[in-house]
C-alpha cells in the first residue's frame, strides 16, 4: 500500500528552486535573505560583487540549486566541495562557483547519483555581527488529510538537522492546526511566536511574517512550504534564509506563470516524457511495470504486485481513454527502465471497450523492437472475452488474464 500512497501523493506536485521560491515570497512580503541566481562564473562574480556593494560586507554565500534538500552536507562527486558555502572574497566566490557549476551534487536526498548543478545562488551573509544574538528555526506548511486542515509545524531547532530533532526529540516539534473557513488567526501567529521564545521586536517580526507566509501558502495554492532554516538576525529581522516549494499541479490552470517556472531537467526524464502524452507516470524502484486506467485501480494493482512477490516498477495511469498512442507511449516509457522484469497491462473496459486496447496492445507491440520481457495483459468489462481472443490469436509473447487472480498468477511466474 505504501507504493500507492506515494505514488498519488507525488505526480501531483511541480518543485520550485529555491532562488523561484523566494521571488514568489516577496510578493507576499515575506522578508528572505536576498540572493542572485547565476549559470555562470562570470555571473556569480558580478552577483557578488553587486550583492557586496548593497551590504557593505565582504562575506557572500554560494549555493547549488538543485531540487534536493541537505545541500549544505551534501558534496560535488568526487571532491570535499559542498553545495553550500561561505566566501569572502571574489576569489573565494569565483573557486566555489567553478567547483559547484557543472557539476553533480550528491544529497541524502539525491541518492549517490546526485544532481547536475546548473544554477547557483549567490546571496546576502544574514549571521553578520550585532547587538543580539542570531537564531536559527524551522517552519513548514502544509496539508494534514487526516484532519483535513493545514498545519504550521515548526520548532526552535531550526537548520540543517531538523530530521534528527523530529526522530530525537519530537516534543520539540510544535504543530498549530488551521480551520479552513477562518484561515490563521493573528492569536494562532502569536503563539508561535511565543513557542520560538521571541519577545520584543523579534515577536512582532516573527507575526507578520508568519501571517504573510500563510497568506503566500494559500495564495500560490502550494502542496508544501518549508522555511529552514527561519531566521533571527542580530537586529532582530525574521527572514527566510532558505526555501522549499512545492506547488499543487492541480491548480496550475490558475497560475500560467507559475507553470512557466516548471525546470524539466530536475525531473526523472521518463516523467517529462509522461507528461508530453497526459500520462500519469511516477518511476519507482521495482521490477515489474504496470499500466492502468484510473488512479484507484493503479494502486490496487500495485498492490496486488507486491503481494505476488514484486516490486512496482512504476505507477502509470493511462486515463479512461487508453488507445494505441497512449499505450505505445506507455510501453515505451517502461521498457526505458533496466529494472523491469515483466509488464502488466490491468484494463478495466466501462468507457473505453477491451478489445479496443487489446488491439491498441497488439498494434504497439508491433511497432516496438525488442520486446524480451514477460507481458501479461488483464482486460475486464465491456467485451473483455473478445479482448482475450485477439490477444490470444496475435501470435504475440504477450499472457491474456481475465480475473485478478490469474494475473497475479502470471507476475509471480514472472519475477520468480
Amino acid at each position: 500500500m505504501k507504493y500507492a500512497i506515494f505514488a498519488a501523493q507525488n505526480f501531483i506536485r511541480m518543485n520550485l528552486h529555491e532562488f523561484q521560491a523566494k521571488e514568489l515570497l516577496k510578493k507576499y512580503n515575506v522578508p528572505v535573505q536576498e540572493g542572485i541566481a547565476v549559470d555562470t562564473v562570470m555571473a556569480a562574480e558580478e552577483a557578488y560583487r553587486q550583492i557586496k556593494t548593497q551590504t557593505n560586507n565582504n562575506f557572500a554565500v554560494v549555493k547549488a540549486q538543485i531540487h534536493a534538500g541537505g545541500r549544505g552536507k551534501g558534496k560535488i562527486a568526487g571532491s570535499e566541495q559542498r553545495g553550500v558555502a561561505v566566501g569572502k572574497s571574489l576569489e573565494d566566490i569565483t573557486n566555489i562557483a567553478k567547483n559547484i557549476l557543472g557539476h553533480t551534487l550528491v544529497t541524502i536526498q539525491t541518492g549517490p547519483a546526485g544532481k547536475k548543478v546548473n544554477k547557483v545562488l549567490i546571496a546576502q551573509d544574514v549571521y553578520y555581527p550585532g547587538p543580539n544574538p542570531v537564531k536559527e528555526f524551522y517552519l513548514s506548511i502544509l496539508l494534514d488529510r487526516a484532519k483535513g486542515q493545514n498545519v504550521v509545524m515548526y520548532s526552535t531547532e531550526g537548520g540543517m538537522n531538523i530530521e534528527d530533532v523530529a526522530h530525537d526529540t519530537p516534543e520539540k516539534i510544535y504543530k498549530e492546526w488551521v480551520h479552513p473557513s477562518g484561515g490563521l488567526q493573528g492569536f494562532q501567529a502569536r503563539k508561535i511566536a511565543f513557542n520560538l521564545g521571541l519577545s520584543g521586536e523579534a515577536f512582532k517580526n516573527c507575526v507578520k511574517f508568519v501571517t504573510n507566509l500563510y497568506n503566500a501558502y494559500v495564495g500560490l495554492d502550494c502542496s508544501m512550504l518549508e522555511i529552514n532554516p527561519l531566521f533571527k538576525t542580530s537586529d532582530e529581522k525574521i527572514i527566510a534564509v532558505d526555501c522549499k516549494m512545492n506547488l499543487d499541479e492541480n491548480s496550475l490552470m490558475r497560475h500560467p506563470d507559475l507553470a512557466a517556472m516548471r525546470d524539466v531537467t530536475e525531473e526523472d526524464a521518463t516523467e517529462v516524457e509522461a507528461g508530453q502524452y497526459n500520462l500519469n507516470f511516477v518511476k519507482l524502484d521495482g521490477n515489474v511495470g504496470c499500466m492502468v486506467n484510473g488512479a484507484g485501480l493503479a494502486m490496487a494493482t500495485m498492490d496486488m504486485i507486491k503481494l505476488s512477490g514484486g516490486e512496482p516498477a512504476n505507477f502509470l495511469d493511462v486515463g479512461g481513454t487508453a488507445n494505441a498512442q497512449t499505450v505505445e507511449a506507455g510501453f515505451r516509457i517502461i521498457m526505458k527502465d533496466p529494472n523491469v522484469k515483466a509488464i502488466l497491462i490491468n484494463i478495466f473496459g466501462g468507457i473505453v471497450r477491451c478489445d479496443r486496447v487489446a488491439a491498441g496492445v497488439i498494434e504497439a507491440y508491433n511497432k516496438l523492437e525488442n520486446i524480451n520481457i514477460p507481458i501479461i495483459v488483464r482486460l475486464q468489462g465491456t467485451n473483455a472475452v473478445e479482448a482475450k481472443k485477439l490477444i490470444d490469436e496475435s501470435g504475440l509473447k504477450v499472457e491474456s488474464a481475465i480475473e485478478l487472480s490469474e494475473a497475479a498468477a502470471l507476475v509471480k511466474k514472472a519475477v520468480a
